[in-house]
């Protein structure tokens, strides 16, 4: 792939063909995530309609069903199989800690899944969720929005085709200031029982799931260093567990064929997000590149030639929720599926071990 094909792939839809019908999603979970950006995006799309919204909040859920035309439930509603009909498949958007039995859930009652990231909190709860949905036989999607963006996309593509030779360094950053909204210190992502860590879990798993796809490959080990003050420094309930709310991580990853990468999240601090990797004949890096709906800029540098672009490609969350509706509408298997959502919880379950015990740390396969 060329230089001018890479930035002509940058904007098209390389999985789409063009299937009738669409599917109709409940909303499980009506944080400030789901209804910002997630629903919108539902209803931006082509292949996806909102068509019921479940909160633990009655009034919530009647006031987010109304505006939307979608059918309000209950979290004891949901369970209990009211409303059933209304929907063919569940976006999960909880905390991490009950993706779990949201998507267990769905899969008993035959709906295909799309779960936020990461899967679930610890590796063990992750693959009892992605079996589950294979039991089930439904599809299960977890919700990288990143690899359905056509410039991650064509970048991976341009990657694999030796565009920047043999991949030799990633790097990656995601800081978000998760104190400087309305909610303080007062929310799930400092719980670590809830969101099974901290930073590494919200904004770190960017920048690792997305060198992850953009190499082809998974790390075999990790180093790492977290730190946190408070509020971030609460230890979870289970005395067993190396994990707390980090507010900083920094982690050293040890990909297959000596490629080597360096990662940090943060949850103070200036915002930013970036991803560059380096390769024997080029190197690519993104700025603002995480940010949902954010105007990323790209700059690839190869031994025949750079170019530098922005404001190519489309809204990743609006290509997150077709790109699904895609592979259910065609019964094809998504990319990022059950098992990829695992990987990087074993990851970050290697991280945090690495970090409690300033030793090189295996990642284990579940």
């Amino acid at each position: 792939m060329d230089l001018q094909a890479l930035v002509d792939a940058a904007s098209t839809r390389d999985w789409d063909t063009d299937p009738e019908g669409t599917v109709s999603l409940s909303v499980v979970g009506l944080g400030n995530y789901a209804r910002s950006v997630s629903i919108p995006a539902i209803e931006a799309g082509d292949y996806a309609t909102v068509s019921a919204v479940v909160s633990g909040d009655a009034e919530k859920a009647a006031r987010v069903g109304d505006v939307h035309g979608a059918v309000p439930l209950t979290y004891e509603q949901f369970a209990e199989g009211e409303g059933v009909d209304a929907y063919d498949a569940v976006y999960v958007a909880t905390p991490n800690r009950i993706h779990l039995d949201h998507a267990r859930t769905a899969a008993d009652q035959g709906k295909h899944v799309i779960c936020e990231k990461p899967l679930e909190a610890t590796p063990e709860r992750a693959a009892a969720l992605a079996d589950a949905c294979e039991a089930a036989g439904v599809t299960l999607m977890t919700a990288y929005r990143m690899q359905t963006d056509p410039v991650i996309r064509a970048l991976t593509s341009f990657v694999s085709a030796g565009g920047i030779g043999e991949p030799t360094k990633a790097m990656g950053e995601f800081s978000f200031p998760v104190l400087a909204g309305s909610k303080g210190p007062d929310q799930w992502r400092l719980d670590a029982e809830l969101a099974g860590g901290g930073a590494l879990m919200d904004v770190g798993v960017y920048p690792l799931n997305t060198t992850r796809y953009l190499l082809g490959a998974d790390p075999v080990a990790v180093d790492a260093m977290a730190r946190a003050s408070e509020p971030f420094g609460s230890q979870p309930d289970d005395p067993e567990s190396p994990r707390f709310a980090d507010e900083h991580v920094h982690v050293l990853a040890e990909f297959p064929a000596g490629t080597v990468g360096e990662f940090t999240a943060s949850f103070s601090g200036d915002a930013d997000s970036w991803l560059e990797v380096v390769g024997s004949d080029g190197r690519i890096r993104l700025e603002n590149a995480f940010v949902p709906g954010g105007d990323r800029t790209v700059r690839v540098s190869t031994d025949v030639g750079e170019v530098e672009f922005s404001g190519v490609g489309m809204d990743e969350t609006v290509e997150e929720f077709d790109y699904f509706a895609h592979c259910v509408l065609t019964d094809t298997p998504p990319e990022p599926d059950g098992r990829d959502g695992l990987t990087d919880v074993a990851v970050s379950e290697a991280v945090y071990e690495a970090a409690a015990t300033g030793e090189r740390t295996p990642v284990e396969r579940y």
